[in-house]
């Protein structure tokens, strides 16, 4: 979860200087290319993996605030339950019990030391456990409160606008969809370990009146991912996407009646699609295993529950109301009233679209930055088709 900040990181793009859809700069160890202004379809499937997503309805879609999920969880209770408890307090007696009967050693003796070891490790997989507990807790309740201070971004398709609200500031920004800029870093550096590459994904704009930079960044697990993240919201302003459960569950983890996030329908369903596809063949034992193994970790569906019960209280704690200009400019419009795309990013789309056909293989920067151009495209000719031309302008 990320505040809409203006802090000055090495990675962070000069928002001020002019850029469009396909444009790149460098930085010692990295790259920024810019997917936006002039946000041209990327041709990857919209998927909000980082959850940043957290509501969709027909006018706006808040960004920068996501709904918990099950994952941090399952992660925290699984590191407590496996890792401290399972495998130091009972694996690791019974991998020296099995290796002191490997050498000789006597029943008697085995029995003896292991004891004395099982006490000493259950000394140390409790303490573990406890400090684990209270270092996670510590993690979700600075995560947590957040919800109460932040307000998400919005954005309006029906009035093709941005709305941000500033970390410490009271009064919205309102950014013209077609100039918001958005981007995605990569980034590599060598360790003892080797090189480690990192990637984001972020959103911005230039304040002219305060001359700063304002900007939403978030970690992604690669570059397809990243660009995935952003494609949800375009895909969202352009009416191709109309609920969460398009860009958050590639799964279909969620039922047509189940709530709009993860919770106990979740476990429920993964389970029944996990039974499904083992009777079609699809998986075999070792998944089934693999599937159950993974869950008795994490401890069955106590993650689930929990998440459900932080949404509830997500939802409750979510107190401080949003500036009445924000609510106001969410508030529907009439259809005659709805902002249409520009002349200009049209003209780029359809350019867009022929060049996807004669450049395959060219990467989504090298695309949108050849859609800029004016010279007339055609589609070589196929049996019983006449080329498509693009306009020069």
């Amino acid at each position: 979860m990320t505040k809409v900040n203006q802090e000055h990181n090495e990675t962070a793009p000069e928002l001020s200087q002019p850029h469009q859809a396909g444009d790149s700069t460098t930085f010692p160890g990295g790259r920024v290319n810019y997917l936006a202004p002039m946000p041209l379809p990327t041709g990857e499937p919209g998927q909000d993996y980082v959850h940043a997503v957290g509501e969709i309805n027909d006018t706006y879609l808040t960004f920068g605030v996501g709904l918990p999920h099950v994952f941090g969880w399952q992660l925290s209770l699984g590191l407590i339950f496996t890792g401290c408890i399972l495998i130091v307090m009972f694996f690791f007696p019974l991998l020296i019990a099995f290796l002191s009967i490997f050498i000789g050693s006597s029943f008697s003796s085995v029995i003896e030391g292991v004891w004395l070891f099982f006490e000493f490790m259950v000394f140390i997989g409790l303490s573990s456990a406890a400090f684990c507990f209270v270092l996670s807790i510590s993690i979700w309740y600075f995560n947590h409160r957040k919800y109460k201070y932040a307000i998400a971004a919005r954005f309006n398709r029906q009035r093709r606008e941005a709305c941000f609200v500033p970390e410490g500031e009271t009064d919205p920004v309102f950014v013209p969809w077609e100039s918001l800029s958005a981007w995605v870093i990569e980034t590599q550096g060598v360790t003892q370990y080797g090189v480690q590459r990192q990637y984001a994904m972020g959103v911005g704009f230039h304040h002219a009146d305060s001359g700063e930079d304002y900007s939403l960044e978030f970690e992604c697990g690669g570059l397809p991912l990243a660009i995935a993240n952003w494609e949800a919201i375009r895909a969202y302003m352009d009416y191709e996407v109309h609920s969460l459960k398009e860009i958050q569950d590639p799964l279909d983890l969620q039922g047509p009646d189940d709530p709009p996030h993860e919770g106990l329908h979740t476990f429920y369903n993964a389970r029944a699609r996990m039974r499904r596809r083992y009777r079609e063949g699809e998986v075999d034992k070792w998944y089934v295993v693999g599937w159950y193994a993974y869950h008795f970790c994490t401890l069955w569906t106590l993650p689930f529950h929990l998440t459900e019960w932080e949404t509830a209280r997500v939802k409750r704690i979510q107190t401080r109301e949003i500036p009445p200009a924000m609510a106001a400019w969410s508030q529907p419009l009439p259809a005659e009233q709805w902002a249409q795309p520009s002349a200009e990013l049209q003209r780029q789309r359809e350019r867009l679209t022929i060049l996807r056909e004669l450049y395959p293989q060219h990467s989504v920067f090298s695309l949108f930055t050849k859609a800029r151009g004016t010279d007339e495209l055609t589609v070589p000719k196929r049996k019983g088709k006449k080329g498509k031309k693009a306009k020069a302008g």
